[in-house]
């Protein structure tokens, strides 16, 4: 291979390669670093390099710094010319700056060294700051050091890759080629320094830390992540929440106490949940819901304020006035504006089934469920989703005492309590109760939520905690408490489309690859079927002729994305490929076979031609087709899937 074919430097910005063209890239790489070594010159082995100016300030403050020696570091991101003098960009913290590197000043043998540089070392670089004829402030280079050899090959148009996974799965590379991917990761640390200010200063919160692992997962009705601890054979639990914990350090005499940090659960993924997030929770004792309110405004106002300069927010083309104070609303009143149904005119279960039905709910779902519990699912399943109606900033309040456990009980209306949820852009931000701090009435629910677990009507209930119900006949005094979403509140403050751009290393699913070595077994029998105890439904005996059959459209369609539905058992959210430009969104009741995750990628067939309907509040478009029979009495099911080189929107015939 030629000098000149060494030598040969890959621009990002401007040459496409191909897959085999960064194979032969990073082979040059490794060859390049393979002669450093051997000439005595291994990057690898420097451990430091003095900084004493960084690139922006030096731009900020040229008129201090014009002629004066620095020494910088940082990341070679653009290369230009290769005779006896070159531009380099450097890329630190900061931002970038331009460099002068002239062959008689930095002498003959390090200037050969440095032409064999690619776009992605690290360079410490000593130089006087000087301004060029076209203006360009830049450093002019007496010494640079290589730091670090790039073996890999930067994208060349980060911006427009595709495939938006990558830029989560390599979210370094990702800072290195987008600066407003830094800005907002910049912003997210701004916004939490400033949330604990508020809290700290304000208001007089303690920061204490509580256990990640636990034996119960309790303070929210969620499914948890479970795992194992060998030295005491104890199965335990990732929590779901730091609620009781906190409530017991009020117990013990920490009045005002607050904790950020990560919680765990372990249920369905989309823009706006990711399996493992950032919540805050604090407890203020000696006071009620209403001061939680002040809290809540205040903390999320002022990190507006911090990250932007201003409490009015832009979120994808809408604009937010976060200023204090925020709008009240009661669960009962939106769902009387939107549905028309008057809950305070309802006082039985039967009556709210009734209404419920009515309005196109599942008679099966609604058919065991309380007054309180349809007003919750009712809420939940026609108002969150109105476009527009929960923008707010707004607080929703007087939900009913079966979906809170632990807020108190309204004395005006026991059937609520005194408990608000606050929404900006529809979504829930914030979560919070003056406190209930009976320990009789706390154990009832518990065991009433502990029987539903039990039964399996509700595997998200909350669990039997005794030693909190033992904390509470210590005395918990009168407490406010709040618990706040830090990434929905970051995402709407920075602008983020989805909850992955403002999590530095969101939850991925395993590359194909990867997931197929570890699934695979190396030699996999055959599986031998039993079918002698299947039974299967008669066969219809009623006809139907070719034109009535042809009315149905089957088609193959890819599995983008599959997620449970929050608050059902049984339904899974499909978005669906059907060969248009389209996504096809269609709920199906399988998840009782069926875990999200192993559905993704696959081919399934679907009816396209149905007309929509309304399922938890969101339009099914379709229906995806299974096979069911009966096997020892109980039912069994398969989704219909087929192999994945059929494509998309395939027409069965």
């Amino acid at each position: 291979m030629s000098e000149q074919k060494k030598n040969q430097n890959v621009n990002p910005d401007t040459e496409e390669l191909t897959e085999e063209g960064l194979s032969e890239q990073r082979r040059i790489r490794r060859e390049k670093l393979k002669n450093l070594q051997e000439a005595g010159r291994n990057p690898y082995l420097i451990e430091k390099w003095d900084v004493n100016a960084y690139s922006q300030d030096i731009k900020d403050r040229f008129e201090e710094m014009d002629g004066k020696e620095v020494s910088i570091a940082g990341r070679m991101m653009a290369k230009r010319g290769m005779g006896k003098a070159s531009f380099i960009d450097i890329q630190d913290s900061k931002g970038r700056i331009q460099c002068h590197v002239k062959k008689d000043v930095l002498g003959e043998e390090e200037y050969k060294w440095f032409k064999t540089s690619d776009i992605g070392d690290l360079f410490g670089i000593v130089g006087k700051v000087f301004q060029t004829q076209r203006g360009e402030i830049t450093v002019e280079v007496s010494k640079m050091v290589l730091l670090s050899k790039s073996l890999q090959v930067l994208p060349n148009k980060w911006h427009g890759l595709k495939d938006t996974d990558i830029r989560y799965r390599q979210r370094y590379v990702d800072l290195i080629m987008n600066q407003d991917v830094k800005d907002t990761f910049i912003k997210r640390a701004a916004i939490i320094k400033e949330i604990k200010r508020v809290l700290e200063e304000d208001f007089g919160y303690l920061e204490v830390d509580t256990p990640i692992l636990t034996t119960i997962a309790g303070g929210a009705n969620a499914r948890p992540f479970e795992t194992h601890h060998n030295t005491l054979d104890l199965d335990m639990k990732l929590r779901i929440s730091n609620e009781l914990y906190l409530k017991r350090l009020v117990v013990g005499g920490l009045d005002r106490v607050y904790e950020m940090g990560k919680m765990f659960r372990n249920e369905g993924m989309d823009r706006n949940h990711n399996p493992e997030f950032t919540s805050m929770e604090c407890y203020m004792a000696y006071e009620d819901m209403e001061k939680t309110m002040e809290v809540t405004e205040q903390v999320v106002s002022k990190a507006a304020l911090k990250a932007t300069g201003s409490m009015v927010i832009e979120y994808q083309g809408k604009k937010f006035d976060l200023t204090p104070p925020w709008r009240r609303l009661r669960m009962s009143d939106a769902v009387k504006e939107i549905t028309g149904v008057d809950f305070d005119q309802i006082q039985t279960d039967e009556e709210a089934r009734t209404a419920a039905i009515g309005q196109g709910m599942d008679k099966d779902e609604v058919q065991e469920m309380t007054r309180g519990k349809i007003l919750a699912e009712m809420f939940e399943e026609y108002c969150e989703d109105v476009p527009g109606y929960l923008d707010g900033p707004v607080f929703v309040v007087g939900h009913p005492v079966e979906i809170s456990p632990l807020a108190k009980r309204d004395p005006e209306d026991p059937r609520i309590t005194r408990r608000f949820e606050a929404y900006i852009n529809g979504w829930e931000i914030a979560n919070a109760f003056s406190e209930l701090n009976d320990p009789i009435d706390q154990y009832e629910r518990f065991k009433e939520q502990q029987a539903q677990l039990d039964d399996g009507s509700d595997d998200e209930a909350h669990p039997m905690d005794e030693d909190f119900v033992n904390a509470l006949e210590v005395g918990l005094p009168p407490t406010g408490g709040l618990g706040i979403g830090i990434d929905r509140v970051i995402m709407l403050i920075t602008n983020a489309p989805s909850i992955r751009d403002i999590i530095l290393f969101p939850t991925m699913k395993p590359l194909d690859s990867d997931s197929k070595k570890a699934k695979k077994p190396a030699a996999a029998a055959p599986e031998k079927i039993d079918f002698s105890n299947v039974e299967i439904e008669p066969l219809f005996e009623d006809m139907v002729d070719f034109d009535t059959f042809s009315k149905s459209d089957f088609r193959a369609v890819k599995i983008k994305e599959c997620e449970a539905v929050p608050k059902s058992k049984k339904l899974l959210k499909f978005v669906l490929d059907d060969g248009t430009d389209e996504d096809r969104v269609i709920l199906s009741g399988i998840h009782d076979y069926y875990e999200p995750e192993e559905l993704v990628g696959k081919t399934a067939i679907a009816i396209v031609n149905l007309p929509p309907r309304k399922m938890m509040g969101i339009d099914s478009c379709g229906m995806l087709i299974s096979a069911v029979h009966h096997e020892k009495g109980e039912e069994r099911l398969h989704l219909l899937m087929v192999d994945d080189h059929i494509p998309a929107g395939a027409k069965l015939y």
